[in-house]
């Protein structure tokens, strides 16, 4: 059995895998790939597959890795995973709907002039505003 802390020590004492992380963002696809439909937290799971390598591996580079490996899982294989606005790695199995964050400049002048005459935030705005609309829809 083998624990992190000891991994930890090697890699201060010298003691490192010589793997790009070009290398690791490749093996973390590999395993992305075969990894089925509908498992959570992703980075967990590849991270665990990776085994020694994940373990041997300093957290910096692992992280610029899996930042890697998720562009490339959302480029090279859109029919199962993509990435939402704030760069999350999701499924595309039709669960998970991508928001429209696009405003145009006029109605985002609009809302904050609102904003100001409310004295109120947009966050509490909208939040009237949806209020409103659900009870007229009722």
């Amino acid at each position: 059995m083998f624990s992190k802390k000891m991994f930890g020590g090697m890699r201060r004492a010298g003691t490192t895998v010589g793997l790009s992380r070009g290398k690791i963002s490749r093996a973390m696809l590999e395993i992305l790939v075969q990894l089925p439909t509908g498992t959570t937290h992703l980075k967990e799971t590849v991270v665990a597959n990776l085994g020694l390598l994940g373990n041997m591996s300093a957290t910096r580079d692992i992280n610029a890795a899996w930042n890697e490996a998720k562009k490339k899982a959302a480029k090279e294989y859109p029919e199962k995973f993509f990435l939402d606005g704030r760069k999350v790695l999701h499924w595309n199995d039709g669960s998970v709907k991508t928001l429209d964050k696009k405003i145009s400049s006029v109605n985002f002048k609009k809302l904050n002039d609102l904003t100001e005459i409310e004295n109120c935030s947009v966050n509490q705005l909208i939040s009237k505003l949806l209020k409103n609309y659900q009870k007229g829809k009722a």
